[in-house]
């Protein structure tokens, strides 16, 4: 029972600071770390849904202002315009899960970036993305390895409720710049593809993306209560 309440203290102190920090000014810089991290996700679900069509990954790139880009060729493109926003979403969900057992947070720390490292030593191009993805490894290794269980645990619960913010966050703007403008993004990309209107696809992706991250808390408290009910 004491973990089901730390799993639950550590999630909803992690969403109150996110919920604080977005209405600090200037407090920006201090989750800007989680938005790149948030867009190495995204464009990992490009590519590993490009590799999974049997395409093929030219190249990432990972910007400043935590836009990124994945350019390939060959696969599906349907299927691989639509991962990158679902990924950043499921790829949040997981981590919640996760978080529910604290004794899997330093192994989800480390898969995690075990799997930023192969994607910054195989795909990312430019030194801008090189160095974030150097320094995501460096900071998940840390936590994974240098820190206690429930240092690992909380910092685990942050990233989880950072990725599913801001999996929010980006399709909500994708939805609003589908509606106003034409601006290249991967709506735009389904509806040359599809002949839907981007604005459609982006209520799509967001719906679903809502009704994962629902589900997923669904079962992260009722998992909870179940255990207490048990004991």
């Amino acid at each position: 029972m004491t973990h089901d309440r730390d799993a639950k203290t550590y999630l909803l102190g992690a969403s109150a600071i996110s919920i604080v920090l977005s209405f600090i000014p200037f407090a920006g810089f201090l989750v800007y770390p989680f938005k790149l991290f948030v867009t190495f996700i995204h464009e990992g679900g490009h590519a590993l849904a490009t590799v999974g069509t049997m395409g093929d990954v030219e190249r990432i790139a990972i910007n400043p202002d935590t836009s990124g880009v994945t350019l390939s060729l060959g696969g599906i493109p349907i299927i691989i315009s639509s991962a990158g926003y679902l990924t950043s979403t499921l790829f949040g969900a997981a981590l919640l899960l996760i978080c529910r057992n604290g004794a899997r947070a330093k192994a989800a720390l480390g898969l995690t970036a075990a799997f930023i490292l192969a994607m910054t030593l195989v795909w990312v191009k430019g030194l801008f993305g090189l160095i974030v993805g150097v320094g995501l490894v460096a900071i998940l290794i840390l936590f994974a390895a240098a820190s206690n269980p429930k240092v690992a645990h909380f910092f685990l619960s942050f990233l989880a409720v950072q990725c599913c913010l801001n999996a929010l966050y980006d399709l909500k703007t994708l939805f609003l710049l589908s509606a106003i403008t034409s601006q290249s993004s991967d709506a735009v990309n389904m509806q040359r593809l599809t002949f839907i209107p981007a604005i459609v696809w982006a209520l799509l992706w967001l719906g679903l993306s809502i009704v994962v991250l629902w589900l997923t808390l669904k079962t992260y408290f009722r998992k909870a209560e179940n255990s207490a009910v048990e004991i």
